[in-house]
């Protein structure tokens, strides 16, 4: 286990930089999001969380898939390249890493999405303790502890710890980057009590927080007739504007359309995140087969509460990030659904 101070931060991700991309929290127009890190960039690790998840490190929000051009009579399929080279994300919270984890049941089940793969075999995730977790938080809800982000499947784990940061690898990867930056760091083996103390005090403000203890029984795999012929959806539904906030700034959601842009002597193949809010998702040519909101509204949930689990071993498409319950303009979010479905009001 080692630390760096605080004030050597900098120092620390300029070592970083000069053999991988990194990224990690820039603020930016009073907004605060994941995004490379430069010499001029305000960084700004002490944000508890980002306007969005960092999940577009993984997968973009839009990315080429290939270019088609035209030589003569014949036409020119170029792909993409993948991603080959290294890459550091700094300062992902434990929730955010349990979100990739979803992400990666999805991308990397065959067919394998080698975009995504590519990415992840490349990518080194440095993760970092939730110093104060805030009242939106529930990611103890979903078996996250954002106390030791040493469990998550992150490389590195950190703690700010007073004026230091507490360093400590995990994998592999985690050794080769510590080995990389090994001159900046020093010995922190004597600060394990305070780090235990530390962890113990996260946890303890865990247990204080209001949707800490939020049930999910009746959710879950084997509720699909019972939940999705519940009449309250009708009445749930209806504060929903459809504006597909939630969606976007969830860790988990993974749902994308394949678009193509013409470039004036060629065309570009490209995929963007998708919303199932929307009124046009997944249109097809015979139209769309969830035709009303209150249906749209239905399958978010749906899937991530008894769906996605269905089909992954139990495990649900929700992290307890908090982002959906401070973001929507309608205070209409995941936390009020299971509520509401649960029983509770």
């Amino acid at each position: 286990m080692y630390k760096i101070a605080k004030s050597n931060l900098p120092a620390l991700f300029r070592a970083i930089a000069e053999t991988k991309e990194l990224y990690l929290p820039i603020r930016r127009a009073g907004q605060v999001n994941f995004g490379p890190w430069s010499e001029d960039a305000e960084v700004d690790v002490e944000t508890l969380k980002t306007v969005k998840s960092p999940k577009d490190v993984f997968f973009p929000q839009s990315e080429n898939l290939y270019s088609c051009e035209r030589e003569g009579k014949d036409i020119k399929i170029e792909p993409q390249a993948l991603q080959d080279q290294e890459f550091v994300v700094f300062g992902m919270k434990a929730c955010d890493i349990k979100g990739v984890e979803v992400l990666d049941k999805v991308f990397l089940a065959d067919p394998i999405d080698t975009f995504y793969a590519a990415r992840r075999d490349h990518g080194i995730i440095v993760a970092m303790a939730c110093h104060e977790p805030e009242e939106s938080c529930f990611c103890k809800v979903f078996g996250v502890d954002c106390a030791d982000p040493e469990k998550s499947a992150a490389d590195v784990a950190v703690w700010m710890l007073g004026d230091d940061l507490i360093w400590k690898a995990i994998t592999e990867k985690g050794e080769a980057l510590t080995k990389a930056v090994e001159s900046l760091l020093e010995n922190a083996d004597a600060d394990s009590d305070k780090l235990e103390e530390e962890k113990n005090n996260i946890r303890a403000i865990v247990e204080k927080l209001p949707y800490s203890n939020l049930s999910l029984e009746g959710w879950g795999g084997d509720k699909l007739e019972e939940k999705f012929n519940s009449p309250k959806w009708e009445e749930l539904y209806k504060p929903c504007l459809a504006c597909g906030t939630c969606t976007f700034v969830c860790p988990t959601c993974q749902c994308y359309d394949i678009k193509d842009y013409d470039t004036g002597h060629g065309v570009q193949r490209y995929r963007c995140w998708d919303s199932c809010m929307y009124s046009d998702f997944t249109m097809m040519a015979h139209g769309n087969n969830r035709t009303s909101q209150m249906q749209r509204f239905r399958q978010r949930f749906m899937h991530k509460l008894v769906y996605f689990p269905a089909n992954n071993d139990g495990m649900y498409s929700c992290v307890g990030c908090g982002r959906c319950v401070e973001k929507c303009p309608s205070s209409l979010n995941i936390v009020k659904v299971i509520k509401s479905m649960g029983g509770e009001q």
